[in-house]
């Protein structure tokens, strides 16, 4: 098991460092506790997957998605993704690129939301 933590920690700091523009500008609202207090992390393991963001405290997990998110086969693959995450009793809020890019303060509100259950 020591391994494989290790082998977590090695994959989500190389996601972190190679993460998107949408990602990078969307962790600028949610570090430091920018966000009324919630406390994210990037990349978190959660079994075999990567959350993009997560709020342990709230069990929610923020996924910014892209243009390929929208073909079939990622849909089924987030799909199944959402399905496991929320087997683990995590919530999962998606939001697009586009709307970081063009909405942020849009999507910040509607992460407030769901991290204060008013969604």
């Amino acid at each position: 098991m020591a391994h494989q933590t290790e082998i977590s920690r090695t994959r989500a700091r190389a996601l972190r460092k190679d993460d998107t523009e949408a990602e990078r500008r969307l962790w600028e609202e949610l570090r430091g506790r920018r966000l009324n207090g919630f406390k994210f992390v990037r990349q978190l393991p959660i079994g075999p997957y990567f959350a993009d963001f997560a709020c342990r405290a709230a069990k929610l997990v923020v996924e910014v998605d892209g243009a390929t998110h929208g073909s079939e086969t990622e849909v089924r693959y987030d799909a199944t993704r959402t399905r496991f995450l929320e087997e683990q009793g995590w919530r999962v809020l998606r939001v697009w690129n586009a709307d970081v890019f063009t909405a942020r303060n849009a999507v910040c509100d509607t992460i407030l939301m769901a991290l204060e259950n008013r969604n």
